[in-house]
């Protein structure tokens, strides 16, 4: 258990000093764009108010910047030959954000109006857009064939995020019991593309421009896949389970959203008999509360744990399997420890 906490006390410097690291080279890059979309990235990433007063925001914690700055250090290279990657999988990641927040009606971000909320619709798309293409350009300016084997990489994942994304979209339509129900493992490749898929990309991104083998690549790949189905999935605890006043989000909210989370779809697989009053009590739309107490007697938030654990020892696996430098290793298990113990 110390080492464990040990582990995770190492990744606060560690985001600190990829995000150091990386931030001026995402602000070139943002300012790349066009003045007005330049001012709603900036927002987003919480450099900037509307109108583009500066703040002193820093854009989040930065794991996937970090994971791709650690990639190339897991090569041998250099931290700052994963910059480049850093900067494609965090422009990529606010890209996502800003369209996802669309999708999902959500108002607020990190305390304050989301870029549609605050701009409008129509330029938040325009926005997210323009992040996905400098992201695309930031690859793309890697001299051959680094350069077009990361942009290959990139828009692997990509495709598995929008796929990922999709099936999220069209799980809301199905039904919370019967043959058409959302399954545990349906959930899994879910979670795999729409979150673990850009961590997994931003690991290997960075492996790529640090030179790495393909098995290294394909490991650090594999690793940040698992990693994402853990974070997702520990995501869907907090956002059941956890303290408000930590998580930022109200209690019970994915339950009051009707959100068809891992632990709800883990209760409504199990035998016991909570698991059948909590399909007739999601059905008819019944109370957070008492939904959120039926699903952890039906085993929910139990499962949900254990599916954690499982993905993190997988992501674990596949770093001690793969030839890698040993510092950087210990930097990125710190980072998955951090990333799904938080406030559990």
């Amino acid at each position: 258990m110390r080492e464990a906490t040990a582990t995770r006390s190492r990744a606060p410097q560690v985001l600190a000093r990829c995000r150091a690291l990386v931030r001026p080279a995402l602000v070139e890059a943002v300012g790349r764009s066009h003045p007005w979309l330049g001012e709603m990235a900036g927002y987003s990433f919480g450099w900037c108010g509307v109108g583009g007063v500066p703040a002193a925001g820093s854009g989040g914690k930065g794991v996937r910047q970090a994971l791709a700055v650690l990639g190339a250090e897991a090569a041998g290279a250099p931290a700052r030959a994963g910059v480049p990657a850093a900067v494609a999988v965090e422009l990529v990641h606010a890209f996502s954000l800003l369209h996802d927040d669309i999708m999902d009606g959500d108002t607020a971000r990190r305390g304050r109006a989301t870029v549609w909320k605050a701009y409008g619709t129509g330029p938040a798309v325009l926005a997210g857009d323009a992040l996905f293409a400098l992201a695309v350009e930031t690859l793309a300016l890697q001299p051959p064939p680094v350069g077009a084997d990361a942009v290959r990489l990139l828009s692997g994942a990509l495709g598995d995020l929008v796929r990922g994304q999709a099936d999220d979209l069209l799980f809301a339509a199905r039904p919370w019991s019967g043959p058409e129900r959302v399954r545990p493992d349906a959930y899994r490749a879910m979670a795999e593309g729409k979150t673990g898929a850009l961590l997994g990309c931003a690991a290997a991104l960075g492996a790529v421009l640090g030179g790495a083998s393909p098995a290294a690549v394909a490991a650090l790949d594999r690793a940040g896949r698992h990693l994402g189905v853990a974070f997702q999935v520990v995501d869907d605890v907090l956002g059941i389970w956890g303290d408000p006043s930590v998580t930022g989000k109200p209690v019970h909210g994915d339950l009051r959203e009707r959100k068809k989370t891992f632990p709800v779809l883990a209760a409504l697989d199990s035998p016991a008999p909570a698991a059948r009053r909590l399909a007739v009590l999601l059905e008819r739309g019944g109370d957070p509360g008492e939904a959120a107490a039926l699903a952890e007697a039906a085993g929910g938030r139990a499962a949900a744990l254990a599916e954690a654990d499982r993905q993190v020892a997988a992501a674990e696996s596949a770093l001690a399997d793969a030839p890698l430098a040993a510092g950087a290793v210990r930097d990125l298990r710190s980072l998955v420890d951090f990333a799904v113990r938080r406030d559990l």
